[in-house]
Formats: structure tokens, C-alpha cells, sequence
């Protein structure tokens, strides 16, 4: 993905501002982490949740591809919530 220029959108540098994630955070999770999840009907550009950890902390990364621009496109960035994924957060829990 560093091949891609990166873009942050306004709400996830808001988020990442509040919730203390850094830009280097991101973009290890970008180079180094796991797709598990797909959107691929998302307009205007398909998008997909990366699961990363950076620095021992789990992190999920929103970005969709602009394949034709050549950019990645941050969508948002969270800690995954451990009430809402199961152990190692690549499954969401079913909702009760």
C-alpha cells in the first residue's frame, strides 16, 4: 500500500487526535496489517477494515482505494472494542 499516496480524511484525523493514535500508528498498520473485512459496494471507492497493532495496541484502519488516482484513503482509524469483536479482533461478536 506505500506504493499509494495517503490521504486522511477531516473525521480521521479527528479521531486520531482524540483517541491518541498517531500517523506512524496507522501507517505501520496500513503496511503490515490483515484485511478482515470488505466493502466493496462502498462509493465513491471500495473500502476495507485493516487489523493492525502498533506498539502492542490493537488498531483497525478504514481505508478505501482510489485505484485510478493511486491513493489510499483513511477513513477512520479506532481501538477495536473488546465488548463488541471476539479475542484478537478479527471477528465481530453477534449482537444480542
Amino acid at each position: 500500500m506505500s506504493a499509494y499516496r495517503l490521504i486522511f480524511r477531516m473525521h480521521a484525523i479527528r479521531r486520531m487526535f482524540q483517541r491518541a493514535i498517531a500517523y506512524e500508528d496507522v501507517s505501520h498498520v496500513l503496511d503490515n496489517g490483515e484485511t478482515i473485512e470488505e466493502y466493496l459496494s462502498d462509493r465513491p471507492y471500495p473500502s476495507r477494515l485493516i487489523l493492525g497493532w502498533s506498539g502492542g495496541r490493537a488498531l483497525h484502519v478504514v481505508v478505501a482505494t482510489n485505484a485510478v488516482e493511486q491513493e489510499s484513503i483513511v477513513i477512520t482509524v479506532y481501538e477495536p472494542d473488546p465488548d463488541k469483536w471476539e479475542p484478537g479482533f478479527r471477528h465481530r461478536k453477534p449482537k444480542t
